[in-house]
């Protein structure tokens, strides 16, 4: 596997799409590195997680999974050995058996996303989430200049709460046997800091990388940032 030039492929993760990605993409393409940037369905973690896995069956090289946010649940359950060289959490949740996206959200004091959000029935089943216009520039993009944390709301894909309180099924997570590296903002309002770090250090992170001011919207915010701890990830499993 090591022996092959990797994709990077590279999922959002709740209120978000993958165009949240283009700052980063830009930047992996200047780097020659192949990049695929997935539209993550945000319905549950076991369909999300196949999904991701589909996709990975069409790219024909070893991959550098990353995920955002949520997406570090659907990586942490999509990913396989056989498949997946290393592992990327930007601003992302690198959950253990059993736990969620909600669960591990509370788990340290710190974040304010639950006070943000708005939730509504859908015809299809259950109840889905989004964080309401006038909160989400502070709550999610608080570094990301005001006209772009507007679009970035008005173009936020919502969430259903069966994803973001399902706990991750399989008993071994991804982080375990695949190489990982994490790079988080100290003003993630989302997902504490202190959590950020607990989470790296649990899953052994052969590298971690603290933005300071950076938001959860880091990958818009901070690309350069984000980008160098995948080149640190693709150059490694390269080697």
């Amino acid at each position: 596997m090591s022996r092959q030039n990797p994709t990077v492929v590279l999922v959002h993760g709740a209120f978000a799409e993958s165009a949240g990605w283009s700052g980063v993409v830009e930047r992996l393409q200047a780097n020659d590195v192949p990049v695929v940037a997935v539209a993550n369905p945000l319905r549950s973690l076991p369909g999300d997680a196949a999904y991701v896995r589909d996709v990975l069956a069409s790219i024909g090289t070893p991959v550098v999974l990353v995920g955002h946010s949520y997406g570090g649940m659907v990586i942490t359950e999509a990913a396989r050995s056989d498949t997946v060289a290393g592992l990327v959490y930007v601003c992302a949740f690198a959950p253990d058996q059993g736990e969620s996206a909600f669960g591990l959200s509370t788990r340290l004091p710190g974040s304010t996303l639950g006070e943000t959000l708005t939730a509504y029935p859908v015809t299809t089943g259950g109840v889905e989430f989004a964080i309401r216009p006038d909160a989400f520039p502070q709550q999610f993009a608080a570094d990301v200049p005001p006209g772009l944390a507007a679009v970035m709301s008005a173009t936020q894909r919502p969430a259903t709460e069966i994803a973001l309180a399902g706990g991750l099924r399989t008993n071994t997570p991804a982080w375990r046997s695949i190489p990982s590296w994490f790079v988080f903002g100290d003003e993630d309002l989302c997902i504490p800091v202190s959590l950020h770090r607990f989470m790296a250090d649990r899953a052994g992170a052969k590298g971690v990388r603290e933005v300071p001011g950076a938001s959860h919207a880091i990958g818009v915010s901070r690309p350069d940032a984000v980008t160098a701890s995948i080149l640190e990830a693709v150059t490694a499993v390269t080697a």
